[in-house]
């Protein structure tokens, strides 16, 4: 006697990519090391002692690369999302706070238009500020402690222990320190003010409190 199937039972056909969204997200990480190491091609990479302007920049566009061929190579075997409609708030803000981090940190001429050089204590602030307004859930408060205490870090970090020659200070206001100072002390001074600035904020400053919520009836029965 034969069986009787009801309905087709064919498994459907397997799609080569399984994750969309991981393989779209791979290809643009190594597209941007890609881009990173090109662009430094000319700088001198130094040594571990000796650090030059390429060697962070360089490895760590390779790491990216090394992560975004990962991610590529799971999208064939891992299921994932498929690709969903653009929101450009994201990427809008995030170019925009590279591109201002950009012309603020060195002065900056694109023809008849001149920035002056407002070194990192400027354009690190601000380049947070304005990346972290690609979410909607953004708020200027935090934002703004974010920034006054991870610009310090970023200072710390490449202008006194990796001693990467960054500007820190706008040269307009360098007559505020003593003319005696090195660069590392003003250095280390601008971070400590930041960083206190940045505490006091987080201490001292108004807190969002939610909104109670009255879940009791007319009759005080919950």
């Amino acid at each position: 006697m034969s069986e009787a199937m009801s309905g087709d039972a064919r498994p459907a056909r397997a799609r080569p990519v399984r994750s969309p969204q991981g393989l779209v997200a791979g290809l643009t990480l190594v597209a941007l090391a890609a881009l990173a190491l090109w662009l430094t091609r000319d700088l001198d990479q130094g040594t571990l002692n000796a650090m030059g302007p390429a060697m962070l920049p360089r490895w760590l566009a390779i790491g990216v690369g090394l992560c975004g061929l990962v991610l590529a190579g799971t999208s064939f075997t891992t299921d994932g999302h498929g690709l969903e409609r653009w929101n450009l708030r994201g990427p809008v803000f995030v170019i925009g706070a590279i591109l201002a981090f950009a012309i603020t940190i060195r002065p900056f001429s694109f023809g008849p238009l001149a920035t002056p050089g407002l070194g990192m204590v400027i354009a690190g602030p601000l380049a947070i500020i304005i990346g972290g307004h690609a979410t909607p859930e953004a708020r200027l408060r935090e934002l703004a402690i974010l920034a006054l205490l991870l610009t310090p870090f970023c200072m710390v970090l490449f202008g006194d222990l990796l001693n990467l020659p960054i500007p820190i200070f706008p040269q307009a206001l360098t007559g505020l320190f003593p003319a005696d100072w090195s660069q590392k002390a003003v250095l280390r001074a601008t971070a400590a003010m930041m960083a206190g600035s940045g505490l006091l904020m987080l201490v001292f400053s108004p807190r969002r409190h939610a909104r109670s919520v009255d879940v009791t009836g007319h009759s005080r029965r919950i």
